[in-house]
């Protein structure tokens, strides 16, 4: 059965649903993403969707261990810019085999390379109705 905007499974471009958010992230990426994930975590606990939330740049502990239940954390095996995007886009091709996939970003150049069909649901849509953050 479908969750919340027809979703089963959820794949979040974690640093594009940062960057829909004016409130200081880039001050310290790090612990904005460890908020994220922490926030994720939480509303995850509140319905049975698979949440695979993915970041550029190198793991980072505090936002890994945010991991567990249906919260999956990712960080790009590839140290390049837009990295995540790359695994994203590796994983789509791999799970779209499920009608009830949802992407989560606001990146057209992402948008643009995945399958038609695909399911996608804007950062500030996700921040604001999903996680109760502010656009």
């Amino acid at each position: 059965m479908a969750g919340q905007d027809g979703c089963v499974r959820w794949i979040v471009d974690g640093n594009n649903v940062l960057g829909a958010g004016a409130d200081g992230w880039w001050n310290d990426p790090a612990a904005a993403a460890a908020r994220l994930a922490q926030i994720v975590a939480e509303w995850c606990r509140t319905h049975g969707d698979d949440v695979l939330l993915v970041f550029d740049g190198k793991p980072v502990q505090d936002v890994a261990v945010k991991a567990g239940g249906n919260l999956a954390v990712e960080f790009a095996p590839r140290p390049k810019r837009d990295a995540a995007d790359d695994r994203i886009v590796e994983l789509v091709e791999v799970l779209f085999v499920e009608p009830e996939l949802c992407v989560v970003t606001s990146d057209k150049g992402l948008v643009a390379r995945l399958p038609p069909g695909v399911d996608v649901v804007s950062s500030g849509h996700f921040r604001k109705r999903v996680l109760g953050l502010p656009r």
